[in-house]
């Protein structure tokens, strides 16, 4: 059987792998010029 500490290390891993894929990416440059826009939205006027 599976122990709590296997589930939490592996929730931890699990988590650990997410967040390395969201800092990929947010820093893809593919992504670069979508940021720049959103970036640009609060100062631009109707």
């Amino acid at each position: 059987m599976i122990d709590i500490t296997t589930l939490r290390v592996g929730a931890t891993v699990a988590c650990f792998i997410v967040f390395i894929g969201i800092v990929a990416w947010a820093c893809a440059r593919r992504n670069a010029k979508g940021f720049e826009e959103a970036a640009r939205l609060p100062f631009e006027q109707d």
